[in-house]
């Protein structure tokens, strides 16, 4: 019963979001709202990464000797002056890994 919930739940949230993709032109949309659309990810992402960074096990606000804040601060100067997106999250992985392996 569980499984086969969850492949039916699976299936459903596939076909709604596959339809979307599927069955729209890309002459569909206007400029201005492919710019806007642009966007989307780069609101998401922060929503997604924020709480791993900032939260500890229990859920409670982790300030103090948390390495990964520092990692995505350099995350983000790299970021900024490359311009690309690989740069960005290997150099947050590694500037990561330093600082456990290393200091902590």
């Amino acid at each position: 019963m569980h499984w086969s919930l969850i492949i039916y739940c699976g299936i459903i949230t596939f076909l709604t979001r596959f339809s979307m993709i599927a069955l729209l032109k890309k002459d569909t949309f206007d400029q201005k709202t492919k710019i806007i659309l642009s966007y989307v990810p780069s609101a998401i992402f922060p929503a997604i990464i924020f709480p791993l960074i900032f939260l500890d096990n229990t859920g409670n606000l982790d300030f103090e000797n948390n390495p990964k804040i520092v990692a995505a601060i350099v995350a983000v100067i790299i970021g900024y002056f490359s311009k690309n997106v690989i740069a960005t999250i290997f150099s947050g992985i590694v500037f990561y890994w330093f600082l456990i392996f290393i200091f902590y």
